[in-house]
């Protein structure tokens, strides 16, 4: 990884064009080569608003998803849809998100789609930012599918999709790509009631074929279902067990937890990188520069700048276009402004 101090990045979603939500509603008046040309417009915005904000690490803001994960079931063989176990009126949460029916063995003979939206990028973005590519971790993957009597609980489930995942990170590294972030938010959210032990051991075996190929983060939040969380949103219960990911870098959530136990990102440091959430996306607060470079200095008390990078708190697809754009701006801004006082 170039060694950028106090690196800057993007989880991986950025929200879509509004034009692009109404077109997606109206497909059946669009031929193929229209469709085509939608996500790459799509693409190209998202791409100008991060090389525009400076951002030394962009993606595709992934366009072509819905959700961060829930379009990845339209690969997967062996499912059905199952609108009847969520629910559908009352406050948004997460108990409204999509499930699934496991209808036969969980295969993607095509793989997850994400070296498609990979090449797609390397053919739009300029040259100069580093390109990222985000796929969900099994047992976040996981948590969609309902167990059956062939997979009988969330962890058999999480077990047939690993091979499939690891062949996909295998396919992106063969595509050229240098960074891959594995998100397993359910892994933060659930870390307080489950084995985190068993936690790292899927994750370091999903990881394996491409481990020291390419720089690996990870993304760990509490949930951001329509702004709202979802898990015990506190670092203790991942210590010390998720020192032992094997990745080059790990992104935690924090502003939106107003930096509480900040402190516990300093193990994190000793062993990897330390990718900190410092712009909250669940907030409608812009940040000043003044107050990124606040955030930043307090990070850096725990934290080398030459193994900190500054990021939102989670992807911005949850957040409005024109406080993502105005928000990274000032993140960069003030992340520019740190480095050059070091």
């Amino acid at each position: 990884m170039k060694n950028i101090p106090v690196r800057t990045t993007i989880v991986g979603s950025y929200p879509f064009p509004g034009w692009l939500e109404f077109s997606t509603q109206n497909l059946d008046k669009f031929g193929k080569a229209d469709i085509e040309e939608m996500i790459e417009d799509a693409v190209i915005a998202a791409v100008h608003d991060q090389v525009t904000a400076g951002l030394d690490v962009i993606t595709d803001g992934e366009q072509t998803r819905f959700d961060f994960n829930l379009s990845f079931y339209g690969y997967i063989s062996g499912i059905q849809n199952n609108d009847t176990e969520t629910r559908k009126f009352g406050p948004p949460a997460h108990d409204q998100r999509g499930k699934n029916n496991i209808v036969g063995e969980l295969t993607a003979p095509n793989g997850l789609g994400a070296v498609k939206e990979f090449e797609r990028l390397k053919k739009l973005a300029p040259e100069g930012p580093v390109l990222k590519a985000s796929i969900p971790g099994p047992y976040t993957l996981s948590g969609r599918l309902l167990p059956n009597d062939q997979y009988k609980d969330r962890y058999a489930i999480t077990e047939a999709l690993m091979p499939i995942i690891s062949k996909e990170l295998e396919a992106l590294v063969a595509a050229g790509c240098t960074e891959i972030t594995v998100d397993e938010p359910s892994m933060s959210c659930y870390a307080y009631k489950e084995d985190t032990k068993r936690f790292v051991d899927i994750f370091n075996r999903t990881l394996k074929p491409i481990v020291g190929k390419c720089n690996l983060s990870t993304h760990l939040c509490f949930g951001n279902f329509k702004g709202r969380p979802v898990g015990y949103r506190s670092l203790k219960p991942m210590l010390p067990d998720f020192l032992e990911l094997a990745v080059d870098e790990i992104h935690i959530e924090m502003a939106n937890r107003e930096f509480a136990e900040i402190e516990l990102l300093q193990p994190f440091a000793e062993k990897m990188h330390v990718a900190v959430g410092i712009i909250d996306v669940k907030n409608y607060y812009i940040e000043t520069v003044d107050d990124v470079v606040e955030r930043i200095q307090r990070c850096l008390k725990y934290i080398p700048a030459e193994r900190l990078s500054v990021a939102p708190d989670c992807g911005l697809s949850q957040t409005a276009r024109w406080a993502s754009r105005q928000k990274l701006i000032n993140m960069v801004k003030g992340a520019k402004k740190v480095r050059e006082s070091l």
